[in-house]
């Protein structure tokens, strides 16, 4: 699969993310009932990912990446996916750090923490005492933690992953239409390769809809 990615990119002169022949059923699948994007006009890339996932940690640098030269017409943004009980703990440290407007600082530590370091972050006193490390007030996270915002987020993870059908991460879903995941494409590099060719399909379906709203 990745051979046919490179070979395009090489015939173009385009990086392997850059290359864009993409198969539906293969590549990549439609989400049966598209669901609202949160960025309007742009087209969002939204990645579902879990702390404790090896496979989620092996995408960040492929994903910081490709983020370093996505598009102008392209907005990213994550969610922790919450795929039963045990998920549920270091999505509401996400979902706790954000209400904060930490969510940016605590991400890549906490997945050192998990993945690297190997440290059990279980619950919300084991959690808000590695934010306090990161120089986090661990009172405030652990009220945050427990809020009414937190419960409203960790809800809406839980149905957003079953209105995408996902069953494992990490998944990206393009536009809230269509979902991959390296599993699917083959790879990290690959994966990002689809991810740009559903945008590039994305766009040029919103070109041809702005020409026929200006030519009724």
């Amino acid at each position: 699969m990745f051979a046919r990615f490179l070979l395009i990119a090489l015939m173009f002169g385009l990086t392997p993310f850059q290359a864009n022949a993409i198969d539906e059923g293969i590549d990549y699948t439609k989400v049966p009932k598209p669901q609202p994007t949160e960025t309007e006009g742009k087209i969002e890339v939204l990645e579902l990912f879990w702390y404790g996932c090896p496979h989620c940690w092996h995408l960040e640098p492929v994903l910081k990446q490709w983020k370093a030269t996505m598009p102008a017409n392209v907005a990213f943004r994550r969610s922790p996916a919450i795929l039963g009980p045990s998920w549920e703990p270091l999505a509401r440290a996400y979902f706790a750090a954000e209400l904060m407007g930490k969510a940016e600082e605590i991400h890549e530590p906490l997945f050192l923490a998990v993945q690297v370091k190997k440290q059990r972050l279980a619950d919300a006193d084991a959690l808000a005492k590695f934010v306090a490390t990161l120089g986090m007030d661990p009172d405030a996270f652990k009220e945050a933690y427990g809020s009414f915002f937190v419960d409203m987020q960790v809800r809406k993870a839980v149905e957003l992953g079953q209105s995408f059908g996902v069953d494992g991460v990490p998944a990206i879903v393009v536009n809230g239409k269509y979902r991959t995941s390296a599993t699917q494409t083959g790879g990290n590099e690959q994966l990002m390769a689809v991810v740009n060719g559903l945008i590039a399909q994305e766009s040029q379906l919103a070109k041809a809809e702005a020409s026929a709203g200006n030519n009724p």
